[in-house]
């Protein structure tokens, strides 16, 4: 069952965020810095497409492949995430 928007933190999604990227960069998630570009980790297209398919399944939430580089750190993309959840939450209330 997806989890709710709600309730979600800049830490929470850093830390999710975080553990998923280095499952798919093949790396530790302490290897990943939240201030440096996934890019420069190696994180191509693939990789991101699955990303974002692991933030509708487990959030229910539809995001663009283009994401990753529109939102190009972990920090950016938590971000990005935070506000659109609110507006989604926003929207349902």
């Amino acid at each position: 069952m997806p989890a709710s928007l709600t309730g979600h933190t800049r830490e929470s999604l850093t830390t999710w965020l975080t553990e998923r990227i280095a499952l798919y960069l093949k790396r530790q998630p302490s290897e990943i810095d939240a201030a440096v570009p996934l890019a420069e980790y190696g994180l191509d297209s693939v990789a991101a497409f699955g990303l974002c398919g692991d933030i509708e399944e487990d959030f229910d939430f539809v995001l663009e492949p283009t994401a990753a580089w529109d939102y190009p750190t972990v920090h950016a993309l938590a971000d990005h995430l935070l506000a659109e959840f609110a507006a989604v939450d926003g929207g349902a209330s």
